[in-house]
């Protein structure tokens, strides 16, 4: 018996630490190599609610536009949502049309409403530059993809009083 235990424990410890599991409809695409976007989610304030990523197409007319108006202009906007894993690392996927340049958004919904709330909710970049009081700028969102799939990683940021939004410390 202890023959067979040893091997096995030898091999998982080849393998290395565990991958985070990517969430999300759009999951494939980051294993199948089309063009996407890996997002790696860290700093979370709590394992509430649900995680939202956004793609908006990379324009300072569009960033944040409504996505009925995007629609219906006939431009670029994806959005992919997902429960808050209860623990454990998170990756999402969302696929991008063609290689190129795209704006990203993640918010972390937890008042479970469908709207953004300034008081409970989270949002972020790619950038990690704290996003203060001001509206954010496109720069911060931006996101060049290649023939493939590009990994980035966003940390949400929480209103903090006077001093608006910043990630949560440790």
């Amino acid at each position: 018996m202890i023959r067979h235990v040893v091997p096995a424990l030898l091999l998982l410890a080849l393998a290395g630490p565990a991958q985070a599991q990517v969430l999300g409809e759009d999951a494939a695409a980051c294993t199948t190599g089309v063009p996407a976007i890996l997002v790696s989610v860290i700093g979370l304030k709590d394992r509430k609610g649900e995680l939202k990523l956004e793609l908006y197409p990379g324009t300072e007319e569009d960033f944040l536009k409504d996505d009925r108006d995007l629609l219906r202009e006939g431009k670029l906007f994806r959005r992919v949502r997902v429960p808050t894993p209860l623990q454990g690392d998170m990756q999402m996927c969302v696929r991008v049309p063609r290689p190129g340049r795209y704006a990203l958004l993640l918010t972390h919904n937890r008042d479970g409403k469908n709207k953004f709330s300034f008081w409970s909710d989270g949002a972020g970049f790619v950038s990690p530059k704290k996003i203060g009081r001001s509206r954010p700028k496109l720069t911060q969102a931006l996101v060049d993809v290649p023939m493939g799939v590009r990994s980035v990683t966003i940390q949400p940021q929480y209103l903090r009083g006077l001093s608006g939004f910043g990630p949560v410390k440790n």
